[in-house]
């Protein structure tokens, strides 16, 4: 396996010789090669998201966006404060303190999810009538309304007991389910309502407000479409063994995961369309350096006017 060799100045040395490796050690050579990677897909996604929220942030401060979209400012930084969260707290602290904690951000952005659709709307639509807004309010909130009612089950209220802390606990939960659908509802029908009119009221697609309608309409899509095909795997999926019920897991994980993915695409979208002016913003211009000789030349005039009157 060794051969010995001589090199100059240093004797006699041992080193593999690569007639005489056998192919077990080529292998296992080959094998040392590979890159481990011990990070999960579900901590890269949790990663990414949480990272293009932070530069979202960056971005919306920075190029003064916040004074536009105070509430999508909120929507975004309570989104993070979910995320870490999340990581932070999931298993050091006791059920009921965690489950309070998370549905009272839920409820939180359910509400502050419905004022980021009223900030974008009079953004876009801020030349339209009184009847025109009350018209496609109402008719928005049909829709959502009947989307609420018709979407699943509702639980049986008879056995909610409001004076328990779970009972409560229960109504916060199912409110900020029911919130969130309603808000992903009008999300989707506003985005429509905003490409198809937005140009008309003067919100092109170059404008910021057209840009956030477009991301929340895609993220509130996705939502949508992963929780419709979820629960129609749930209710038609009946696994009979472990390893079919670990196959359910898996591809719930999957579809999910891909909800992520589209979502890191829309931080990434607002990251590039908010860092850009829209057309017309007429930024600041630099104020120019002044000259070094024009400084020099009012010096000399100002010391000589000193010598006069000195002199006089």
């Amino acid at each position: 396996m060794f051969c010995a060799s001589k090199s100059r100045g240093r004797g006699i040395s041992l080193r593999p010789s690569k007639r005489n490796l056998p192919a077990e050690r080529a292998g296992l050579t080959k094998e040392f090669m590979h890159f481990n990677f011990a990070f999960t897909t579900v901590q890269v996604l949790w990663t990414l998201t949480f990272a293009g929220h932070l530069v979202l942030l960056i971005v919306l401060l920075g190029r003064e966006r916040i004074r536009r979209f105070p509430w999508f400012t909120t929507a975004i930084a309570l989104t993070a404060l979910r995320l870490l969260a999340s990581r932070l707290l999931f298993d050091r602290l006791p059920r009921i303190t965690l489950s309070e904690i998370f549905i009272v951000l839920a409820d939180l952005s359910a509400i502050i999810g419905f004022l980021v659709l009223v900030e974008v709307a009079r953004r876009v639509f801020s030349p339209a009538s009184r009847r025109a807004w009350i018209a496609a309010t109402l008719v928005l909130l049909a829709i959502g309304g009947a989307v609420v009612v018709f979407w699943g089950k509702w639980p049986a209220w008879k056995t909610v007991e409001f004076h328990s802390l779970l009972g409560r606990l229960e109504v916060m939960q199912l409110f900020a389910q029911r919130a969130g659908l309603l808000v992903d509802t009008i999300t989707v029908a506003l985005g429509l309502v905003v490409v198809l009119f937005g140009r008309r009221f003067g919100a092109g697609w170059r404008s910021h407000s057209h840009q956030i309608m477009i991301g929340l309409s895609t993220a509130s899509i996705s939502q949508l479409t992963t929780q419709t095909v979820w629960e129609r795997i749930a209710m038609h999926t009946v696994p009979h063994s472990m390893a079919e019920y670990q196959r359910v897991m898996d591809l719930r994980e999957k579809i999910f995961n891909a909800n992520s993915v589209v979502f890191i695409v829309v931080l990434v979208w607002w990251i590039v369309c908010l860092w850009i002016d829209e057309p017309g913003t007429n930024r600041p211009s630099a104020v120019a350096a002044p000259d070094p000789a024009g400084i020099e030349d009012l010096t000399n005039i100002e010391s000589g006017a000193g010598h006069d009157a000195a002199q006089s």
